[in-house]
């Protein structure tokens, strides 16, 4: 099932299309371009052109994340998320080797804990990662994590497209690369691996096409659910966006035609036996998201008006070469989150392609996927090169509707790209059926599109991740030197408490398999003020005293009322040890613990520690 079965005026120009065998027409239309420029190639030349795209891909992931390789003492200058990955990545091996409950978890934010399916827990990466995790460690697994996720994306788009809905394989690799290498997956490369694992979204845009086919209704449709669980379990804010994206993309073309219509109970059959399949395995892992310990309901109102800056979608990404972070600065909240940035280039071409091929529904469709995306992306307010521009947005009806609200709106920009790369691949293919029957006008055609295809493409190729030095592990925690203070029911309180200031404390649990538990940390928890999902739980007085220490802010000097609040918080934190790595201002928040706690910490190992278990047992801990 390709695309050209559902539009069939979707073929490259002068060349008949037979309706039975769409195999065999594949076979020979690939003879005719052979032909065409004077090649005849015995099967393994194909098979050679799959292995260098093939190389091709990896080789551009590794110039991604070369960095991260080259510097394994550094981390990604978005500290935080990397170090929430390399938990979730520990999390995944505990559940293996241990079999932890894989959705919650209380080995982070005690008492509380944190809802896995609420966060983005990625178990059906960090499940099969086990062996890497155990043997080398979440730090290395990560980056695996990272640049397997750039280039298994890359492959999948190359087979789906090469396979299933253009014939020429440079079509297929232009197209490929681009929806792996996009800026906007090179942005969310800085620390959101998740998000960039798109290589089943290919699959299942392929396996929802090949539902109209009939008497597989059964057959296609489990393989599409089993698809959807899968991916539920890398990402489900890209799972959404892709099922909108197919949504509107099926109901422009497939009913566009009465003979497209005459599949529809084919295709509602097949999406039946989907639905069935996704939700009979969905079911209780979205209940406990929903309804389980630490759910919330939508993200907090800021994120919420996070949307895609519109001068974004014509302006390069400061991860391209051409790319000035002094411009795109203005135009996002982080460096993350550059979502479009796709130059001058692609604008032009996008509507040039749009414009030559309108009487493909196909093209039609993709169109009108990407520009409702984009529109979306831009969020409640439209903004223009950082100013609010007093126009609202589309997104401004829909950011409090319940599932809705908890998508951060320009990340819908980051969904536009795909539509690109097919389209990309649709020109690149229809160029080639120009010259089908005209050997002549072979080399300038080509040179044309190459040079297009260079200006476009060229000014966006990626430079490396940034990354930046590493907190460096204290021997305290490496040689297991701290289970000798703290067992399964007590936490290490580290100064300053773990969040998306100090996330080293989370990325040490994780070298421990999360056997360290922590009070606080970084992730997506229950707000107690409006229920919504906040990146940090609720302070405490201990925890906003410490952390304002650490910042170098004033505070007060300690007395009483301080002592007995920070006592309160040790045992509300369930605390076995309080321990504090040198760092910024350390002398500062040594002594405040100390006099708070009325005795001297010890220094064991590189790191300063008060045993406070005799603090905040109770009878029941003895």
């Amino acid at each position: 099932m390709t695309i050209q079965d559902i539009d069939p005026s979707n073929r490259p120009l002068g060349v008949a299309m037979p309706s039975v065998d769409i195999e065999a027409e594949r076979i020979l239309l690939e003879q005719d371009l052979e032909q065409s420029s004077g090649l005849r190639s015995p099967r393994w030349r194909a098979r050679l052109l799959d292995l260098a795209a093939v190389a091709s891909f990896a080789l551009m992931a590794f110039l991604v994340t070369r960095t991260a390789w080259f510097n394994l003492d550094h981390e990604l200058v978005n500290a935080q998320d990397q170090a929430f990955f390399e938990w979730m990545l520990a999390h995944g091996a505990r559940v293996v080797t241990d079999f932890a409950y894989p959705f919650v978890s209380y080995q982070v934010n005690v008492p509380y804990g944190i809802n896995l399916m609420a966060n983005t827990s990625v178990l059906a990466v960090s499940i099969p990662m086990t062996p890497i995790t155990l043997a080398f460690g979440p730090h290395i697994a990560f980056n695996v994590f990272l640049t397997g996720a750039l280039l298994l994306t890359g492959v999948s788009w190359y087979y789906v497209l090469s396979r299933h809905i253009v014939t020429s394989k440079v079509a297929a690799w232009v197209g490929a690369l681009f929806a792996a290498f996009a800026p906007s997956m090179v942005a969310h490369a800085n620390g959101h691996p998740n998000i960039i694992s798109q290589f089943l979204i290919p699959l299942i845009i392929w396996r929802t096409l090949c539902l109209v086919e009939s008497g597989r209704s059964v057959r296609n449709g489990a393989l599409l659910g089993l698809l959807i669980v899968w991916q539920a379990f890398i990402n489900l804010e890209i799972l959404f966006m892709t099922a909108v994206g197919v949504g509107i993309f099926v109901t422009i073309v497939g009913l566009s035609k009465a003979e497209h219509r005459r599949h529809l109970k084919t295709f509602v059959a097949g999406l039946g036996v989907t639905a069935g399949v996704a939700l009979t395995l969905l079911a209780y892992p979205l209940y406990i998201q929903f309804f389980g310990p630490q759910s919330y309901h939508g993200l907090a109102s800021d994120i919420r008006h996070f949307g895609a800056d519109l001068g974004s979608f014509w302006t390069y990404s400061r991860r391209s070469i051409a790319g000035d972070w002094k411009t795109t600065m203005y135009m996002t909240q982080n460096s993350s989150e550059e979502n479009a940035f796709f130059g001058w280039g692609i604008p032009i071409v996008f509507v040039g392609l749009v414009v030559w091929l309108r009487r493909s529904r196909v093209v039609i469709g993709l169109a009108s996927v990407a520009l409702l995306f984009a529109f979306m992306s831009l969020g409640p307010a439209i903004h223009y090169i950082g100013a609010d521009t007093g126009v609202p947005g589309l997104w401004s009806l829909l950011h409090g509707v319940p599932i809705l609200n908890s998508v951060v709106p320009t990340r819908w920009a980051l969904a536009v790209a795909p539509v690109i790369a097919i389209l990309l691949a649709l020109g690149v293919q229809r160029v080639n059926g120009l010259v089908l029957d005209r050997p002549k006008a072979v080399l300038p055609v080509r040179l044309a599109t190459t040079a297009v295809l260079s200006l476009t493409l060229i000014p966006m190729f990626p430079t490396p991740l940034l990354t930046q030095p590493m907190t460096e592990t204290p021997a305290f925690i490496t040689n297991g030197t701290w289970r000798e203070y703290v067992d399964e029911r007590h936490t290490v309180v580290t100064l300053p408490l773990p969040d998306a200031s100090f996330p080293a404390a989370q990325r040490w649990s994780a070298i421990t398999g999360n056997d360290m538990r922590l009070p606080r940390g970084y992730g997506l928890f229950r707000s107690e003020i409006d229920g919504t999902g906040a990146f940090a739980a609720t302070p405490r007085a201990t925890s906003q005293y410490f952390y304002n220490l650490w910042a170098g802010y004033w505070v007060p000097k300690v007395d009483d009322t301080r002592r007995a609040q920070t006592l309160d918080d040790l045992r509300y934190w369930e605390a076995g040890l309080v321990m504090l790595p040198p760092q910024a201002h350390d002398i500062e928040m040594r002594r405040a613990m100390s006099d708070i706690l009325g005795f001297q910490p010890k220094w064991v190992e590189g790191v300063w520690i008060w045993d406070v278990r005799h603090l905040t047992s109770t009878v029941a801990d003895d």
